[in-house]
């Protein structure tokens, strides 16, 4: 008996190490392949994805590639988006046998999506191509790729129609093809999408876009419907304008940035409404077993204090990277070599929120401008966050150093990526109609953190706001107001935007009635005081044009009407075409 058991257990871990060898074998070969086939201008797969080294795991730590365990070179997801990558699409992908999310947007990739792509990515749940150049048409064997939940193919060059089969897929939650060449009918989903995920294809017709049909309704209902609602549009737009020009400006918060009184009292009465939820839920909303917590675990990795603990040396002080009003933050250190970042709060009840908000917002959305949210850790009455560690740091530290000794050199080049990024994340999360919109209204310098490449992650979303989950171009009063708050964070963004060019810190840029910077960007504007104010270290290194079209974009956010600054998409599309002349 004792044999078979042992001839058993031999054939058995045979038998695994055999499947695990092939597996990580042909995942190798899968990202050789993608090393192979793209052009990479700028270096970053030739400088990470080194293959001469044969360790166990080691492909886990190459840029952009995650594991299903760290310790095995079994490729889960590959996400190589903003590195400027040219060419078609790796047909090689197809060794990646277990791959589930797959995230090139951002590059010059071009040429047709493979019509076998579900063929040979048949576990995908994730696909954003977006932002590239593929061109010809979407392939009807998308429809093939039964796990996915989202499909991003917006920004390109996609011609002919949208394949029906596609509203079959039951999962898909995020869907865009915006900004494409596309014509015909939208297929019908399950789920609800925007209109702003389709829109800008000029064929394309059916909910939510324009209606399919060419017959035209009876004059008469056109006529009362249009005069109903073309009544209501210019009744708010006045109500609007008269809000903004003629209603008294109020200041809101530590921020000391002007809002109307009409956008205080939106927020007022939301504040007042989440008080009011977590009054009726009482002190025992994070207790164990509350609803509360299984809903945040279901979102969020739940970590153990144990290994949190073990991972920070038990939160000694030599691992501290940083202290803020809402707690202190650790650099800790996993097992297997991996290195994260742990924010212990303070233990004040009033966090609690800012705690649940941050869960919340960073647990559903995922983009390479924001701070990736791994996990969380709740014991007794002490909360902690856990994130990707960012070995930059922060930019205001960059900008500020506390003694001129330690005065870092920032390159003008850098600034731009930063400034392009960070308005490129808040664009996202104010017009991310297919999950959640959000507000951050805590824009600043000291939460904008820098990841080895400098690219920007925001992060402190615990005083965000939570906007219309839907996007509609009809007119509402509450989109109107919310509007009012999307102003702030774009105030936000040029005063940090102000910070990179001039180095300026932004304590003395304002005071508590906000005329400082009012008369500093005034002063800033005349040609002749603008050279005096720019960081001395950029001057005459060829770039100086491109500052200055800058300098008008950061004044332009911060004008004292909030009414008269840009949208930051207006502001990331701005950005780019200077960068880009």
């Amino acid at each position: 008996m004792a044999t078979l058991l042992f001839i058993y257990s031999f054939l058995s871990s045979l038998l695994a190490t055999l499947t695990v060898t092939s597996a990580t074998a042909t995942d190798i070969n899968c990202l050789k392949s993608i090393k192979d086939s793209v052009i990479d201008p700028h270096g970053y797969l030739n400088s990470s994805w080194n293959f001469n080294n044969n360790t166990e795991g080691l492909i886990c730590l190459f840029l952009g590639v995650e594991c299903w365990h760290d310790r095995e070179n079994r490729v889960l997801n590959i996400r190589l988006n903003d590195l400027g990558l040219k060419g078609q699409f790796p047909l090689g992908l197809e060794n990646c046998t277990s791959l589930t999310g797959l995230d090139f947007s951002h590059n010059e990739l071009q040429g047709p999506i493979p019509s076998d792509i579900c063929k040979r990515l048949p576990f995908i749940t994730s696909l954003d191509l977006s932002y590239n150049n593929f061109s010809g048409e979407i392939p009807s064997n998308i429809a093939n790729c039964s796990f996915l939940n989202g499909l991003k193919l917006d920004h390109n060059q996609l011609t002919g129609n949208i394949p029906p089969q596609i509203g079959q897929l039951d999962r898909i939650k995020v869907f865009s093809v915006a900004d494409n060449q596309l014509s015909g009918p939208v297929p019908n989903f399950g789920a609800v999408f925007s209109y702003y995920s389709l829109a800008n294809n000029t064929g394309l017709c059916g909910k939510p876009l324009k209606k399919c049909s060419s017959h035209q309704r009876k004059f008469d209902y056109s006529f009362k419907g249009g005069f109903v609602i073309g009544y209501l549009v210019f009744s708010i737009s006045v109500a609007i304008c008269l809000t903004s020009y003629c209603v008294p400006w109020v200041y809101a918060g530590e921020r000391k940035k002007k809002i109307t009184i009409l956008g205080m009292m939106m927020l007022m009465r939301r504040r007042m409404h989440k008080i009011t939820e977590d009054d009726q839920a009482g002190s025992s909303l994070l207790e164990e077993g509350t609803k509360e917590v299984s809903t945040l675990e279901k979102r969020v990795t739940r970590m153990s204090y144990a290994d949190l603990n073990d991972a920070t040396d038990h939160f000694s002080e030599n691992n501290v990277i940083g202290q803020g009003k809402v707690g202190i933050l650790y650099k800790a250190s996993l097992p297997n070599g991996y290195v994260i970042a742990v924010k212990k709060l303070h233990a004040f009840q009033f966090l609690e929120e800012q705690f649940i908000s941050e869960l919340k917002i960073l647990g559903s959305l995922r983009h390479i401008n924001l701070l990736p949210l791994l996990g969380f850790c709740i014991e007794q009455n002490q909360r902690f966050l856990v994130y990707q560690y960012m070995p930059n740091g922060n930019l205001y530290d960059w900008l500020h150093p506390k003694e001129e000794s330690q005065e870092k050199v920032m390159e003008w080049g850098v600034r731009v990526k930063i400034a392009i990024g960070l308005a490129r994340g808040l664009a996202w999360i104010h017009q991310n109609c297919h999950t959640v919109r959000v507000i951050h209204l805590d824009i600043s310098s000291k939460c904008i953190l820098l990841d080895r490449n400098f690219q920007p992650k925001l992060s402190n979303f615990g005083e965000a706001m939570l906007m219309s989950s839907t996007c509609t171009s009809s007119v509402n009063s509450e989109l109107w107001w919310e509007m009012a708050f999307v102003k702030e964070d774009v105030h936000g963004f040029g005063v940090v935007l102000l910070e990179l060019i001039t180095r300026v810190d932004p304590r003395n840029m304002t005071d508590s009635s906000n005329n400082v910077l009012d008369e500093w960007t005034l002063h800033l504007l005349s040609s002749s005081s603008s050279y005096g104010a720019i960081d001395k270290s950029l001057i005459g290194q060829g770039f100086d044009a491109e500052i200055f079209q800058l300098l008008k974009v950061a004044c332009r956010c911060v004008d004292p009407v909030p009414d008269r600054r840009p949208t930051m998409l207006q502001v990331y599309e701005d950005i780019k075409a200077i960068r880009e002349r």
